[in-house]
């Protein structure tokens, strides 16, 4: 699982400001393909992790593992986007999935929920889901402790619940994929199904609309859940591309969902 290193925009907050203990000065971008996770034992010095997780909508608890399916069956698609809300950015990546009457899913950052209730509420009023994407976007939280790892999963929520207006998020997506048994026990204890992708459209990297474009085509057949971005940097590209991209996948018959919880 690739993980790019140096330290990432969002590792650049300031989270003294913000009352945001132990940002790690590791916080970096990433990318990284679908597939086994390495998880790292939990720490000691911890509370135990939690042994029930909550209900989810059905009223059957949240599961603990990694989801990639879709709801929407064999034929089912799931659009996540990672890293926002964006003032510049996200608008046109809502405005793209409006035209396309397609739901994606939002993995947003705390800190920038925090700094656009606006946005997230537009999210939210517009059908979509919410995914608690931590504090800092640290792709190093599986060495941290389980402390760290709480503080960066439960502040992140609270900002994504205030600035949401109430709703809060159904999923879990750890920066870079890195999970750990306890983050997955904790977030599916506050209802939240840890979240994993499929396709990365490597978006990230920007390199090009055609080659985001293709990768997705190249790629869509390794599973449902695809992965792009609405912050961290310029994203005219990933706008493009999904323009190009939803009208296609219709095209060849799927349709689009959430992730299961």
């Amino acid at each position: 699982m690739a993980r790019h290193g140096g330290r990432g925009w969002h590792g650049r907050v300031l989270a003294a400001a913000l009352g945001v203990t132990a940002v790690a000065a590791a916080a970096s971008v990433w990318t990284a393909q679908a597939g086994p996770v390495e998880e790292r034992p939990a720490g000691a010095g911890v509370s135990t992790r939690p042994s029930t997780p909550a209900s989810g909508t059905d009223g059957a608890p949240v599961a603990v593992g990694i989801v990639h399916a879709s709801d929407r069956g064999a034929q089912g698609v799931n659009i996540t986007i990672d890293d926002g809300p964006d003032p510049v950015w996200t608008p046109q990546v809502l405005r793209v999935l409006r035209e396309n009457g397609v739901k994606a899913t939002f993995c947003m950052v705390g800190t920038q929920a925090q700094a656009h209730p606006d946005l997230v509420k537009a999210v939210v009023a517009a059908g979509h889901r919410l995914c608690d994407h931590t504090v800092s976007h640290d792709t190093t939280m599986d060495t941290k402790s389980d402390a760290y790892q709480s503080q960066q999963i439960l502040d992140s929520e609270r900002m994504i619940t205030k600035a949401s207006g109430g709703v809060r998020p159904l999923y879990y997506r750890a920066p870079g994929g890195a999970f750990t048994p306890y983050s997955r026990h904790l977030a599916a204890s506050r209802g939240m199904r840890p979240l994993g992708w499929n396709v990365d459209s490597k978006d990230f990297e920007l390199p090009g609309t055609d080659a985001i474009v293709a990768t997705v085509k190249n790629e869509i057949s390794n599973g449902p859940t695809l992965l792009f971005h609405d912050a961290g940097g310029e994203r005219s590209q990933t706008v493009a591309a999904l323009r190009e991209i939803l009208p296609w996948l219709k095209q060849q018959g799927y349709s689009f969902g959430f992730p299961v919880r």
